[in-house]
């Protein structure tokens, strides 16, 4: 399915997850996250960075790495991305759905 973003359009599955994280920008996430009913704060976006950060680097995406990234505890991490927080955060980010939320 295809999503217009500022001028951006982008495919998303049918959950809105990027298919191409390459066509994200800090810009789209703004979006995304207001669509999430969130602001973004320093905190979210230093978590965002990172995730794509590890994302690129062909790491797994996992709630233990966050809490061990040294920018949020896990405590905050579920405070910051509501409902499921890798999800939510990934989706921001403009990532493909994790596949392991442990």
């Amino acid at each position: 399915m295809i999503k217009n973003y500022v001028g951006h359009e982008v495919d998303v599955d049918e959950n809105g997850y990027f298919t191409d994280p390459r066509c994200w920008n800090p810009e789209i996430a703004l979006i995304l996250a207001s669509e999430e009913g969130m602001t973004l704060t320093e905190k979210h976006i230093r978590i965002i960075i990172h995730l794509r950060h590890q994302y690129f680097n062909g790491e797994s995406l996992s709630i233990r790495k966050i809490n061990h990234s040294g920018i949020v505890t896990l405590k905050e991490f579920y405070e910051l991305f509501h409902g499921a927080p890798l999800k939510t955060a990934c989706k921001i980010a403009g990532l493909p759905n994790p596949e392991s939320c442990v």
